[in-house]
């Protein structure tokens, strides 16, 4: 707030308040996930804010049986499964898209609503599986005609039963279009007034699409730029395949001040074939690799066993939803993972080998543990959690900013900044996210002019040897 006053003509006391001084650095978010991959059901290539698991399924519908052979596997729907791994892991917010391999437009499954009979049968309106998808093949519609009765449509999909009722088509219509989750009409006139008397049989959606490939998995990361996301994850998809499109994301998402890590799997568990495939499609100090595969329960599968072998990526997901609900300071290194086990155990040697590599590796200790909590960074960042707090460092000083960005650019407003991002980052300290830093905000008499002022922080993380030094402009 700030007031100010233009004339002092008549005598009396007068304030000025200058907002500067109240300025401080709202909250930063550190757990939230976005990820992306098929599913049967839902919006194709758009953002949806998810809690829980329960609303994932609502959303995108359950995934298929995990297929026994590995060469069917690359085809099962895989965001659903990535959504009950990451929740199980302990994500509550996050931020999934669906995508899909297709040519032209997916099908949805459709019912024609009709009057009449023979030659006079008339299409009165469709009713539409309001997402395309196999998942519509799932509903059941029922039409209802008593004479001297309205008519009246239920619905049942699952447990959602929908009951509508119409004296005429126009009124169904209505009604359906205002109220169902599960369908839409279409193809129908402005003005229909006639009682409709049947439902043909649904249109039978037999692909969801084909596998897909890192140009869907592209498309929809690109969907979650500018969206306040901390963690990625690819559904489904191993390091050796998307890496190139994730290291782009990353890299445009840096650019543009919204930092992320990735969490990927490997493409197998195998020593030699992670280094070979994975690990030299890319090191970045935003990417982590995880192996080996994990054991889950598959809820689509019948019989009593519905234990599977799930492959790294899936694995990935859960190491995701583990780290979305630490602080950025607390290290992955020997946290506990909620999984039924592992598909490989890799030997002290093996361990030595992944690890030397930069590869985050699972173990059995007192259940499944991450080994060390590492990036595929070469040079200083291999901790993570190095790199999320200085992640949180810079997102608070944005947000510590920005306030000021149009203020008059002097000696007094830069002071009033720096007072304010010393007060983040003495907070930093108190939670033992650093151990010290130093800040600096600046202009020389030319930036002043052009409405720049440079801050520069060199930052002590919690257990790093090493000093970070950011150097932020803002105008």
């Amino acid at each position: 707030m700030s007031e100010s006053i233009g004339e002092m003509i008549l005598p009396g006391t007068y304030i000025d308040v200058r907002a500067e001084g109240l300025i401080g650095v709202g909250g930063i978010a550190v757990g939230n996930v976005g990820v992306v991959g098929t599913a049967n059901r839902g919006p194709l290539n758009k953002v949806e804010v998810l809690g829980s698991y329960t609303e994932a399924l609502d959303m995108f519908g359950t995934y298929d049986q995990w297929p026994a052979k590995a060469a069917d596997q690359p085809g099962a729907l895989t965001l659903t499964r990535t959504l009950e791994q990451l929740f199980a892991g302990g994500a509550s917010t996050v931020y999934a898209v669906r995508v899909a391999n297709i040519s032209g437009d997916m099908a949805s499954t459709t019912w024609n609503v009709t009057a009449g009979e023979g030659e006079s049968l008339e299409t009165l309106f469709q009713l539409v599986a309001n997402s395309p998808g196999t998942w519509g093949n799932g509903i059941e519609i029922e039409l209802e005609t008593d004479t001297g009765e309205p008519a009246t449509i239920t619905i049942t999909y699952g447990r959602i039963k929908e009951k509508f009722e119409g004296a005429t088509a126009d009124d169904l219509i209505t009604a359906i279009d205002e109220a169902s989750q599960l369908v839409q009409t279409a193809a129908h006139a402005e003005t229909v007034t006639t009682k409709p008397d049947a439902v043909g049989d649904p249109t039978d959606v037999v692909t969801d699409g084909d596998p897909a490939t890192s140009t869907e998995s592209a498309e929809g990361l690109a969907l979650l730029e500018n969206h306040p996301v901390n963690i990625v994850v690819v559904g489904g998809q191993d390091a050796k395949t998307v890496a190139a499109a994730v290291l782009t994301h990353l890299e445009n998402t840096e650019n543009d001040g919204r930092e992320r890590i990735a969490v990927l799997g490997a493409s197998s568990d195998d020593t030699e074939d992670i280094i070979a495939d994975d690990v030299s499609a890319g090191s970045n100090h935003r990417l982590v690799l995880v192996a080996p595969g994990i054991k889950a329960s598959d809820a689509a599968k019948t019989g009593a066993n519905k234990q599977v072998d799930l492959p790294a990526p899936y694995a990935a997901a859960v190491v995701a939803g583990k780290l979305s609900t630490l602080a950025p300071e607390t290290s992955l290194t020997n946290k506990d993972l909620p999984v039924a086990g592992l598909t490989t155990e890799y030997t002290r040697a093996k361990q030595k080998q992944l690890l030397l590599n930069r590869v985050l590796v699972l173990h059995k200790n007192l259940g499944t543990r991450v080994l060390k909590g590492i990036s595929t960074d070469t040079g200083a960042f291999k901790q993570i959690s190095v790199r999320r707090i200085v992640d949180y460092a810079k997102a608070g000083v944005r947000l510590g900013s920005n306030p000021y960005i149009g203020k008059l650019n002097n000696g007094r407003v830069r002071g009033a900044l720096k007072a304010t991002l010393d007060g983040f980052l003495s907070s930093m300290i108190l939670d033992e996210m650093l151990t010290g830093y130093t800040l600096d905000v600046s202009a020389t008499r030319a930036q002043e002019i052009a409405g720049q002022a440079i801050v520069t922080m060199t930052l002590k993380p919690t257990f790093s040897i090493d000093y970070v030094k950011v150097i932020m402009n803002l105008e």
